[in-house]
């Protein structure tokens, strides 16, 4: 149980680096709006390999819960996996727009990626308290 648990909070930390390099740009203070997203985006890597590797040695955990709860389960985790999926290839690119100064075309992809980047990440925290904290 220690790997979901790490997954849990590194997914914690990705989400509240991404809330704090938002508040960071929206205030002009591009260098910590910079160091945000860069560490949410090695924190998210960490998640990755950790969750991967749970994974590997696990495999897949079946959701016990019944009912309208399991409903709610996979109404959270279905999007959660295609988005996860989605997001690995979009936030890449943000970030390398952002390094190489195409400012306004990391801006309008950012735009797009910031949401779906925090939908994966604080819906992998719910994912892990519904299958293993209920």
């Amino acid at each position: 149980m220690f790997l979901p648990t790490l997954n849990a909070i590194l997914n914690t930390i990705a989400a509240s680096l991404l809330v704090t390099g938002f508040i960071f740009v929206r205030r002009g203070n591009i260098v910590a709006h910079r160091r945000c997203m860069l560490a949410a985006l090695g924190v998210s890597a960490l998640f990755l390999m950790s969750y991967l590797l749970h994974h590997y040695r696990v495999g897949s955990v079946p959701f016990r819960g019944t009912g309208v709860l399991r409903t709610i389960y996979f109404t959270i985790l279905i999007p959660h996996v295609v988005l996860a999926a989605l997001v690995v290839p979009m936030a890449l690119v943000t970030v390398v727009r952002g390094l190489t100064n195409k400012i306004e075309r990391h801006r309008s992809l950012a735009r797009v990626t910031l949401p779906i980047w925090l939908f994966v990440s604080v819906s992998g925290v719910v994912v892990y308290l519904m299958l293993y904290q209920m």
